[in-house]
């Protein structure tokens, strides 16, 4: 989504926990990104880090929330031995809720005065399946998405006519990141969509073509189909 939007002219600043990954992200965008330390889970650090993307780009137009932890980082097998939910560790649940839901919060509570001041803004916040928030074995990372959707929709409501845009946006299906299982056989790996997919409608909700569409579910596979005229 970087990408797309870098390639598209936008000026982008990304985020993460550690400086080598910001910094190799970046470099491989290659349209003038910048990356900067930030983590999401902090207060102290996300208004730090909004500060800094201020002084960068001067402003801030489009917020697009994708930070996240998956089923990986609480059970390393969750595709061929999905585990109970009794049998999640309480500190995996925080963790990752700390980062799907909280860091949500924190950074679009952070941006949005200041999409305030300037009468309008976008926020984009990343989503899954709605089947995935109920799939077998899926605790925490299916609750902590049902939550960032209804999250999302509250925004949605409370920015209502602000001139500041809330939707949700979907790849559509599995798709090839960092939170696949490293052990999913080359058959199944086939059928993963491409990341590439997000970039057509990050565009075009980041642009003024979607002005006043706000609390919407984008699917990528659906956009990819039939975009908007």
């Amino acid at each position: 989504m970087s990408q797309a939007l870098a390639q598209a002219g936008a000026r982008v600043v990304l985020t993460g926990r550690t400086e080598p990954r910001v910094r190799e992200a970046a470099a491989r965008i290659n349209h003038g990104a910048t990356g900067l330390v930030m983590d999401v889970r902090d207060e102290q650090s996300v208004c730090a880090g909004v500060d800094r993307t201020l002084a960068i780009l001067g402003g801030l137009d489009v917020l697009v929330n994708n930070a996240g932890l998956g089923m990986r980082t609480v059970n390393p097998d969750f595709m061929t031995e999905p585990a109970g939910f009794w049998q999640v560790s309480p500190d995996g649940f925080r963790d990752l809720f700390a980062t799907n839901v909280l860091g949500y919060f924190l950074v679009a509570r952070a941006v949005v005065p200041h999409m305030l001041q300037a009468g309008r803004g976008k926020i984009v916040n990343i989503s899954v399946n709605e089947a995935t928030m109920r799939r077998r074995g899926f605790t925490p990372y299916g609750p902590s998405r049902a939550a960032t959707d209804a999250l999302s929709h509250i925004m949605a409501a409370d920015l209502a006519g602000t001139g500041i845009d809330v939707n949700l946006l979907l790849p559509g299906g599995a798709t090839r990141t960092g939170m696949t299982p490293d052990s999913a056989p080359p058959d199944v790996r086939a059928n993963w969509l491409d990341p590439a997919i997000m970039g057509p409608p990050i565009r075009w909700l980041a642009s003024r073509a979607s002005d006043g569409i706000t609390d919407q579910r984008i699917v990528a596979t659906d956009f990819a189909r039939q975009p908007p005229a």
